[in-house]
């Protein structure tokens, strides 16, 4: 392919991610991933910040994922930073994908407790594939401040986080199990049934959680 025809292919690509019919994103969005171009990485970040369609949003990320990081990572992380939900959410998604641990400083407090749930959700699975060696504690203490929060797939995404952390949340799962609110307590012990077994559903845990919690109960009685 020469290289005239290439930048033709390129830009067709480019104007087709802004056609209505989602079909035609997504295989725009293939072909800008099957062949990288870094001046096309730009044009990829500000799509996921508006794009309606969850599959096309994955094939934008799995398409930067082809780019080389030293032109994706600071563009994600320009992202990450600013005010538009969905393209905080979709960054912190994409660089979890990556997994470069460079962007760790960005994966800051205020992300992990972004009043967004999707932000939030994010920055939780992002945080746990970056976090460094030895941050893990740190870590697990601002995850837990988020216990009870949001519905089912929120608190699922937490549990999900803080298991994949370890051994090193259970102290911090342990002392949310005497918080003043009920939900919190709820999540802490259906999280510390998960890490014991990891193959509990969630549905199970959180339920038979909320029934400990309603007796009075810590859930590490005997039996």
């Amino acid at each position: 392919m020469t290289a005239t025809t290439q930048d033709t292919s390129t830009e067709r690509a480019l104007r087709a991610l802004q056609d209505g019919r989602s079909s035609v994103r997504l295989r725009a969005a293939l072909a800008l991933g099957t062949t990288p171009d870094p001046q096309c990485v730009g044009a990829l970040v500000e799509r996921c910040a508006i794009e309606p369609e969850f599959l096309v949003r994955d094939m934008l990320t799995w398409a930067l994922t082809r780019h080389p990081v030293s032109t994706t990572l600071p563009r994600l992380l320009r992202e990450v930073r600013g005010e538009r939900a969905q393209a905080r959410s979709q960054a912190l998604h994409t660089l979890s994908k990556i997994g470069d641990r460079r962007a760790w400083p960005a994966i800051t407090p205020a992300l992990l407790c972004d009043a967004d749930d999707e932000v939030a959700r994010s920055a939780w699975r992002a945080a746990v594939v970056l976090v460094p060696e030895g941050e893990e504690p740190a870590l697990a203490a601002v995850l837990v401040t988020q216990l009870g929060r949001g519905g089912r797939e929120t608190q699922l995404s937490l549990s999900r986080a803080l298991v994949a952390l370890g051994e090193v949340v259970v102290p911090v799962l342990l002392a949310a199990e005497s918080a003043a609110d009920p939900p919190v307590r709820a999540h802490a012990l259906a999280t510390q049934r998960l890490l014991r077994d990891p193959d509990a559903g969630f549905e199970f845990a959180i339920e038979e959680a909320k029934r400990v919690v309603a007796l009075g109960g810590s859930g590490h009685g005997g039996g």
